[in-house]
Parts: C-alpha cells; structure tokens; sequence
C-alpha cells in the first residue's frame, strides 16, 4: 500500500475508534439528566440506583473518547500537515470552541456527578447533570459545524493557497449542517436507546435484575420507537441535501452509474469499477428516484459524468444498506418489543426475543461506523469537496513507518474496545452490585428518615 492509502486508513481507525464513546456519551448525558431529575421529583430510589449505574457507563464512556480523541488530534501534524496549513485558520477555531464551550463543561461538571453525592445539595447536582447534557451537545455541535463544512463549503475566502473566513455564521450553518447534527444527535439516542434495552435484557437473562431494569428496558424501548421514525425523516431530508450538494456521493450510494431517470432502487448489486457497473443487481423499479427526488421519474446523475472526482463506489455501495439495515431491526424491535409488553412484564418477555434484544446493545454502534464511512468516504477524492483534493495536504512520511503505527493503534484500539464490552458486561451483572446498592438504600434511609 502507498503511504496516502495508510495514512487514510490510520486516521479512519483513529476515528471509528474515538467516534463510538461519544456516540454514547451525547444521548446518554441527557438520559441521566432525566433519570436524576425523576429521583429529584418522587425520591423513588429506583431512578437513583438506575443513575448511579448508568453514570459509570457514561464515565467510562468519557474517559476513553477523550483519550482516542487526543490521540486524533496528534495526526493532523504527523499525517496531514497539510491540512493545518490550509485550512487552519477554519479548523483551529471551530475545534478551540469546542475545548472551550464544550470539553471543559464536561469535564468539570462530571466531577461533581461522580463524587458530589452527598456533598452538594440535590438542585446542584441536578444542575451539574444539565451543565454535562449540555456540554455533550455542544461538543457534537462544533466538530460536526467543522465536519459539515468540509463537506458542504461556503463563508470562506481563498488567499494565497489558504483558507479565511469571510462570514462565521455562514461558515458554521453551512448548507449540510442542520441535517447532520440533528441525524448525529438521532444516532445517539438510537445507540443509547438501544445499550439500556440491551443491558436491561442482558440482566434479565442472567437472573441478576436490578430493581431498576424492568424501568430501563421499557425507557430504551420508548426512546427506539419514538427515535426511529424520526432518524428516517431526518434521513430523507439528509439524503435530499446530498443529491443537491454531493451527487457524486448519491450515485455510489445507489450504485447509479449512468444518468437516469425512474432510476431502480438496488437491494443488492455488486458494483465493479472496472466495468464500471453492477453485477447481480436486485433492484425495486423507480424506487431510489422517488425517494432522492420524491419523483418517480425524477432523474439521478451517474458517476460516470464525475470520472476521477467520484469517491469509492463498494464501501459507500454497502455501508449504506448496512447503515438502513440495522435502522430497520432497530424499527422492528422497538415496535413489536413494545407490543409484546403491554399485557406482560418485561421478565415475562420470551427468552429468544431477551436473547435478540442482548445482541441489539451495541447495534447503534455498527449503524453508526456504516454511516460515518459513507459520508467521509464519500467526500474523497477531497478533504475540503470539490476544493482540497486529500493527497495535497498529506505528509512525506514512509508507508513503512505508518503501517508499524497503524498496526500498533489497531492492536490497542482491538484491546481496549475488548476490555471496555467485558467492563460493561460485568457491570450489569452486578459485580459490582454492591457498591450500587448501598448509596440508593442510603438515600431510602434519609427519605424515610
């Protein structure tokens, strides 16, 4: 492999890796606000003990994609130098309001969750779990204004070879912003919705429930079944933006390579460069044009009008139906889980659907790497589209130098994900459960008291 191929392959691993935690992190900030504010409200200690567990979820969950994210960061300057010297005077300032405004209220502010029980008053803590909700949020708002500008540029001014800005609120809620934040904020929801159902079952399979996993499992239901139909309107409208801005991007995603109209939507095909077409295509007559153009004779451009300007056609091709895919069992599961419920408790579910809804915990996972890899893969040939072509802004340095880097961070990254599965997993199966128990029985004494 040539040294630009590693080097977009170290950083695709740096960020699949770094990506999952925050993934995690944003929706479930604003679930344990939730449950903090219903202990507050009826002193029911089964939302504190549920708080007090899902607070080390989201500690974990912090600690290492702050971690992964430094570790990000250091590859601007040793892979793509470039990429700083260009367009720096965009990147330096959108990422320092996100330290500012948004890092340093998380971290700051999860202390006190961690360790202000009963040091701090209960209206503090509420507002600490705000203050990190928020600060999760932020953070999701400034690097995806970053990132959506890379995809959608406007409000800037080339000089000399770099990049200035030339209007702030232009350049933040740029054309693709609105629909990615909002389809990001989405994934999360849909990623935690889906660890609380999975944990909850997971705990229910193993005898070892908590007082507060039958509230949860029903809570991530809820959240899935209200979150899915939303994440596919959010969806639409995303997809409409692309074909307006990236067509290119859209053609490989549906496999189009020839302008046309009434254009099939593909179930199954496997695109082949080469030929420049598709072999065993599976297709619904008219379908992808009435979904991008809402016309069923509404016409797509092929990539073969964006010969040498088009991005790989296989991994946007497949990571896209992977990405619906896992959207349609996340649809599925909530919907009929919920119906299965409404005349049973949730230890009454049938076992093999518990067992399905276990192996659905880190589903939001895999939905979100899929998607991620569409729209980055999808900007190539161009770091900035349509602007900055990727090979212009990498470094010198050897292939060989990062192949033994890039081995080593995929050996790490491999363990540590390992390590982060078998800590959760341990933690719902209580052992740890002491510790768990002793604050909220505390906190029951105190009430009654």
């Amino acid at each position: 492999m040539d040294a630009l191929l590693l080097a977009r392959l170290q950083f695709a691993a740096n960020i699949s890796f770094h990506i999952l935690f925050p993934t995690i992190t944003i929706a479930l900030g604003w679930v344990l606000l939730f449950l903090r504010w219903r202990w507050v409200r009826s002193r029911d200690t089964v939302w504190l003990e549920a708080y007090r567990f899902w607070t080390k979820v989201f500690a974990l969950s912090f600690a290492l994609g702050v971690v992964s994210g430094i570790t990000m960061s250091f590859q601007f300057g040793t892979n793509w130098p470039g990429f700083m010297e260009k367009v720096g005077n965009v990147a330096g300032p959108l990422l320092g309001y996100e330290v500012l405004t948004a890092f340093f209220l998380e971290a700051s502010f999860l202390g006190v969750m961690l360790f202000g029980h009963d040091k701090v008053s209960e209206r503090v803590h509420l507002i600490a779990t705000a203050l990190v909700a928020i600060g999760t949020t932020l953070s999701a708002f400034w690097i995806l204004s970053l990132n959506s500008w890379m995809q959608t540029p406007q409000g800037f001014e080339i000089i000399a070879g770099e990049f200035h800005v030339k209007d702030w609120s232009a350049l933040i809620f740029n054309p693709s912003f609105p629909y990615r934040l909002t389809h990001k904020l989405l994934a999360s929801g849909l990623t935690v919705a889906f660890l609380i159902a999975g944990l909850s079952a997971w705990q229910l399979l193993k005898g070892c429930a908590k007082d507060y996993t039958a509230p949860m499992l029903r809570l991530g239901l809820w959240m899935g079944a209200l979150l899915i139909p939303l994440q596919i309107l959010v969806g639409d409208l995303h997809g409409l933006n692309t074909l307006k801005h990236q067509p290119a991007k859209i053609a490989a995603m549906e496999g189009v390579w020839d302008t046309a109209k009434g254009v099939p939507l593909l179930l199954f095909a496997v695109p082949d460069e080469a030929s420049r077409s598709n072999a065993l295509e599976v297709g619904i007559p008219k379908l992808a044009s009435l979904i991008l153009t809402h016309d069923a004779n509404g016409e797509i451009r092929g990539l073969n009008e964006f010969i040498g300007e088009h991005p790989p056609v296989a991994p946007l091709f497949y990571g896209f139906r992977v990405m619906v895919g896992i959207g349609m069992l996340m649809l599925g599961f909530s919907w009929l889980s919920l119906w299965l419920l409404r005349r049973r408790m949730p230890a009454d579910l049938p076992r093999f659907w518990l067992r399905g809804l276990a192996l659905m915990s880190f589903s939001g996972w895999v939905a979100t790497l899929a998607g991620w890899y569409v729209t980055e893969i999808g900007r190539q040939p161009f770091v900035v589209y349509g602007l900055l072509r990727t090979a212009d802004v990498a470094s010198s340095t050897p292939a060989p130098t990062i192949a033994w880097s890039l081995a080593a961070y995929v050996t790490l990254y491999l363990a540590l994900l390992f390590s982060y599965v078998m800590v959760i997993k341990q933690m719902a199966e209580g052992r740890s459960g002491k510790a768990d128990a002793g604050p909220a029985k505390e906190a029951e004494k105190k009430v009654m008291a």
